[in-house]
Order: structure tokens, then C-alpha cells, then sequence
């Protein structure tokens, strides 16, 4: 297809409900995938299922996720009757990492190494599979690094080598509480570690429940700095 010029179309697309920006990516793209993992994510999946009833999903299962968040996903999979393809680390890689370093070693390190081998390189593998992917970013979840993400972009990160990947942020101008929101008025699943406490969920032993008046990815990787956050599958967010 044509390449789209996404810095002249997001600053249209700012201004349109996440719906009509699921509805506009999945008219521009046959072959397009929605990331799926937490609340954001779901929102997205309920969406996208008023639309299109086979929208593809996936999710990466880094070996490393707590027991709740195994059981959320074959909710959501029989929630939507949906196909969820659930894609997991190269097992050399990660007998590698574990014989070199131990099972923890991100607590001494930082976690950019580990991610690296569980989340990035399959991710990365995945995305070559498709031609644009959707994503539950909102601005308001990180302010160091995603203040100022699009609603559409190039996502020159992963694209294959001469060719263009396009990527979708919906949920960009959206608040916590929105998402809150629209989970309770459609009855949408959700991780019960919300219930816990938990507000940002990813790997069992990087991730803790917050506290009053913490920022909600102040749980993630809590033994680092605030600015470094990301664990790289929005690598395109932090300037260098």
C-alpha cells in the first residue's frame, strides 16, 4: 500500500475518539495486530471487536508473568472467542542469560538486558509478520517518556529493513480513568492484580503494587530511576 504521511495524519486523528482511530486502522490495514497485556490493552480489544470480530491478537509471554495475568488472558481469549497468539522467548537465549547472570540479575544490572531476551527479541520477530500494530500507550502513563507519543506513527524501531511499519496509539489522549471507566460501563475482563493493588503489570518479579499517591509506573521496576521505565517495546519514546 501507499505510505501513509502519519505526521500529517495524526495531528487530524488527535482530535477522534480511539473507536473511529481503531476504525481508521482497520480500514487502511488488512494485516494489523493489536499488543495485548494489561487494561489499556483490552479496551482496545473490545473496540476493535465491535469492528472487526477477527481482529488479530497477540501477546508475549516472557516466562516471567505472574499466575493471574496467564489466567486474564485465556479470559479475554474466551471472552471475545478470539485467537490469541501468545508468543514466547527463543529458549537458548534464555538458558544464555540465566546460566551467565542467575535468574535475577536485573536487580543488579537494570532490566534492559533481561527485557531484551524475553520481550524485545520476540516482539521483534513478531512484528515482521505484519504491516502496522496497535498499542495501549497513553500519554499520561509515563511523562519522561510518553508525554508527547502520536496517535499514528512510523515505527522505525522495528520495521523490516526498507519498508515502513506503521503503529497506532488510540488510547494516547486518554486518562487512567477513562479506561477505568469504560471497562465498568461495557463489563470488560481485567486482571485481578488490579484488585491487588497492582496498577502497571508486567513480570512477576519487576513489578509491585503502588502506593497512595504513587504514579502508577512507579511499581514497575521500582528499584530504578523514575526516567527509565520502559522496558523497550516502545523504545522510539526515549530520546537519546
Amino acid at each position: 500500500m501507499t505510505a501513509i504521511d502519519t505526521v500529517d495524519l495524526d495531528a487530524k486523528l488527535q482530535q477522534q475518539e480511539p473507536k473511529d482511530i481503531i476504525a481508521y486502522a482497520l480500514e487502511q490495514f488488512d494485516n494489523i495486530t493489536i499488543s495485548f497485556s494489561g487494561a489499556e490493552d483490552v479496551v482496545l480489544i473490545d473496540m476493535a471487536s465491535k469492528i472487526n470480530p477477527d481482529i488479530q491478537v497477540f501477546c508475549l509471554d516472557t516466562g516471567r508473568l505472574h499466575a493471574e495475568t496467564y489466567q486474564y488472558i485465556e479470559k479475554v481469549r474466551e471472552h471475545y472467542g478470539i485467537s490469541i497468539d501468545v508468543v514466547s522467548p527463543d529458549g537458548e537465549a534464555v538458558r544464555k542469560l540465566v546460566a551467565e547472570k542467575g535468574l535475577f540479575s536485573f536487580y543488579k544490572d537494570n532490566h534492559q538486558e533481561c527485557c531484551g531476551v524475553r520481550k524485545i527479541a520476540p516482539l521483534r520477530k513478531k512484528l515482521l509478520e505484519v504491516d502496522a500494530w496497535i498499542t495501549g500507550q497513553r500519554k499520561d502513563q509515563s511523562p519522561g517518556t510518553r508525554a508527547s507519543i502520536p496517535v499514528i506513527q512510523d515505527d522505525k524501531v522495528f520495521a523490516r529493513p526498507g519498508e515502513t511499519l506503521t503503529k497506532f496509539n488510540p488510547l494516547a489522549n486518554w486518562s487512567s480513568k477513562q479506561v477505568w471507566d469504560y471497562i465498568r460501563m461495557f463489563d470488560v475482563p481485567y486482571n485481578e492484580l488490579h484488585d491487588k493493588g497492582f496498577t502497571s503489570i508486567g513480570c512477576e518479579p519487576c513489578t509491585r503494587p503502588t502506593g497512595p499517591n504513587q504514579h502508577e509506573r512507579e511499581g514497575r521496576w521500582w528499584w530504578e530511576e523514575a526516567t527509565k521505565k520502559e522496558c523497550g517495546l516502545h523504545g522510539g519514546n526515549i530520546k537519546k
